[in-house]
């Protein structure tokens, strides 16, 4: 007599867990990271909603709208547009109207989101932000814990969402989005996972100008790896290779790109001088530093509080590098720096071009990890209370973009 077939359901006991088995690791692994994370997120959910709430009590006061300063302000409307009618297709002549400038990925992402969810590309735009903001914190929590641990981790992130100006990580920004992808290609750097690593810096560079600097700091440190495993006697190690090589190409493509649509080869940089935007190593910073703090009487506020960030910064950097941060971090930092000091063209946003730099948080981080309990909620409680006010008065009494 033949053996009795096993019963259906028996039969999916045993073969479907095999087939599965990879994604359950995947779901499972991604469950405990977030789990580990949820301190991190819930302490930067706070701050940011405390953040929205006294904004949003303070507009009130001034008979302002909540709404429009996080969905339609500033450069949101830029993104907006180019979601809406495209990008422009000659170069013209007027100053700071090429809307060539501003790269492709989050205006793309408002556009397909919106196509097929109800609202306005406005609110896509914002929720969009906010979603890329707790992804951004989740991967900014990932890198302090896998360096330092838990404690420093979520210090690292609650940081991220205290600074100066991360009020615009909840606007139709860019800033979220970008530091999303920034936080988890260099975390796949320091995983060894180099091809998440390389695709998370290529999309990087499709966001923002300065995603040359996660390129730089992925493909130097895909160079260092090749260099060693070399030195080593180690075979070929295709995906390290293939990280660097592909890491560039965002960047590299949209400013390709814009040379084809506007039929010259620099035609990146002749929008960027449309825009007052050019390199000069720093002069043009260094002129506005000495005109802000030696010759004006009551310089503005909110200049002098970017002012203070661009020398904390730098302080910082040199923190990061007397703690040794690995390569990566250093390298994105350092190319961030030179990109936001070196350049020329508008002084006021110089702050928030730096909020993707969350790797020179880690010091103060590491301060606040190993001080006393009270010590470290003092210094915590304080920043975050600065930065609900400044927060509040950069789009209220400040009459420029953040």
């Amino acid at each position: 007599m033949p053996p009795t077939a096993p019963p259906a359901t028996a039969r999916s006991r045993t073969a479907v867990p095999a087939a599965g088995r990879p994604y359950e690791g995947t779901r499972n692994r991604l469950t405990k990271s977030l789990r580990r994370a949820a301190p991190a997120l819930a302490g930067y959910v706070a701050v940011r909603l405390a953040g929205v709430l006294v904004l949003a009590h303070w507009a009130h006061l001034k008979g302002h709208g909540l709404w429009p300063a996080l969905a339609t302000s500033w450069d949101s409307r830029w993104y907006l547009d180019i979601a809406d009618s495209g990008y422009d297709s000659a170069l013209g002549t007027a100053r700071n109207s090429n809307n060539l400038a501003f790269f492709p990925l989050y205006p793309a992402l408002i556009k397909v989101v919106a196509a097929v969810t109800p609202g306005s590309r406005a609110s896509v735009g914002v929720l969009l932000a906010v979603a890329c903001s707790l992804v951004a914190a989740w991967g900014i929590f990932a890198v302090g814990d896998r360096l330092y641990g838990r404690r420093t981790g979520t210090l690292l992130a609650v940081l991220w969402g205290c600074g100066p100006v991360a009020v615009v990580q909840w606007m139709g920004y860019t800033e979220s989005l970008f530091t999303a992808l920034t936080a988890w290609s260099l975390y796949a750097v320091l995983a060894g996972r180099w091809l998440w690593a390389g695709a998370l810096a290529a999309l990087a560079g499709l966001t923002r100008p300065t995603g040359v600097a996660v390129a730089a700091a992925v493909s130097v440190a895909a160079a260092v790896s090749l260099w060693q495993a070399w030195r080593r006697g180690r075979g070929a190690r295709p995906a390290v290779l293939a990280a660097g090589l592909i890491a560039p190409l965002g960047w590299t493509g949209y400013v390709a790109w814009v040379g084809v649509r506007l039929g010259r080869w620099d035609g990146y940089l002749a929008v960027q001088e449309l825009w007052l935007n050019e390199w000069d190593g720093g002069a043009d910073t260094l002129r506005e530093m000495r005109r802000l703090l030696l010759y004006q009487s009551r310089p503005h506020l909110y200049l002098v509080v970017v002012t203070l960030v661009l020398f904390l910064s730098v302080a910082l950097f040199a923190l990061c590098a007397a703690e040794r941060l690995p390569l990566p971090l250093l390298v994105f930092t350092g190319v961030l720096l030179l990109v936001v000091l070196g350049s020329g063209g508008v002084y006021f946003p110089r702050a928030r071009f730096l909020v993707p730099g969350f790797p020179l948080l880690l010091p103060v981080a590491l301060a606040v990890a190993r001080a006393r309990r009270l010590t470290g909620a003092l210094v915590l409680g304080g920043t975050a209370l600065a930065s609900l006010w400044f927060g509040a008065y950069t789009q209220l009494i400040w009459p420029g973009p953040p």
